[in-house]
């Protein structure tokens, strides 16, 4: 079992930053990706970025140059740093563990990009 707690998450005007934390309850070199997802209003939830245990990283288009992901093992923690934040972003913000065969998910927390 792994439980994952996001945080970070708020009201930003367009141009802005946010830092999404994830916290897992276990050492996250045992999980073989992590992930951060979005969704929006009457929209599918949407794949944002992906970081392996290798430390490779991928990124959803719309998010590639503004969007970093990043890990601390030490802090059992995965990070999402979102620059130039556009409104199309606005969205609750959730992260994926992959351990084995299972994946976990936290419970989302809210990104509002308005002026």
């Amino acid at each position: 079992q792994v439980q994952l707690v996001e945080s970070g998450g708020g009201l930003v005007q367009p141009g802005g930053s946010l830092r999404l934390s994830c916290a897992a309850s276990r050492s996250i070199n045992s999980i073989n990706a992590m992930y951060w997802y979005r969704q929006a209003p009457g929209k599918e939830r949407e794949l944002v970025a992906r970081i392996m245990i290798t430390g490779a990283t991928n990124y959803a288009g719309s998010v590639k140059g503004r969007f970093t992901i990043s890990r601390d093992s030490a802090k059992n923690t995965v990070y999402l740093q979102m620059n130039n934040l556009e409104p199309e972003d606005t969205a609750v913000y959730y992260c994926k563990a992959d351990r084995g065969l299972s994946a976990y998910w936290g419970q989302g927390t809210q990104v509002t990009v308005s002026s």
